[in-house]
């Protein structure tokens, strides 16, 4: 499958929000499906289409997975890329789809966002699939936040930080 890569709009929030609720619904978020509203995903879209990307990748006429982020806003870390989300729709995974969003979003950054220098994303420790993929894109683990995570079942989990430098 060749990837219909594009950057989103705020037209395309039913889509997302639909694709995010399948999403958290297979345990790929860090959020539960009913934490999944419009209201969410609007705030997520404003910010990274007015300050950062957000670009999807569409199949079957419909939204299978998004990527999104946006600078800091404090001018001493301007130049770090952050609050990185990726989702792609479960019956999508497995694909490189998400290799592909992170490929493109990438290129965006060295291309249009001269001043990033930085991207960084935070991993659960046991997302050894999500973390095979950060580590083939060149992104490196720099810290390990402990018990970050508290999953449904009870349990703490340790949060990876990791960074990529484009520049």
């Amino acid at each position: 499958m060749t990837p219909d890569i594009r950057r989103s709009t705020l037209n395309d929030l039913d889509g997302i929000t639909t694709m995010y609720r399948a999403a958290a619904a297979s345990g790929g978020l860090a959020r539960k499906p009913e934490e999944i509203t419009a209201t969410y995903v609007a705030g997520f879209l404003n910010q990274a289409t007015q300050t950062g990307l957000s670009l999807l990748v569409m199949a079957d006429g419909r939204v299978v997975g998004e990527i999104h982020g946006w600078p800091m806003p404090q001018s001493q870390f301007a130049h770090v890329f952050g609050d990185l989300t990726i989702a792609i729709h479960p019956q999508f995974q497995g694909q490189g789809l998400g290799r592909a969003l992170f490929a493109a979003l990438i290129t965006e950054i060295e291309s249009g966002l001269k001043h990033i220098r930085r991207v960084e994303l935070g991993c659960r420790a046991s997302n050894l699939r999500a973390l095979a993929l950060y580590h083939g894109l060149g992104f490196v683990v720099e810290g390990r936040l402990k018990n970050r995570i508290y999953d449904e079942a009870g349990f703490y989990e340790d949060d990876l930080v990791m960074g990529l430098l484009v520049r």
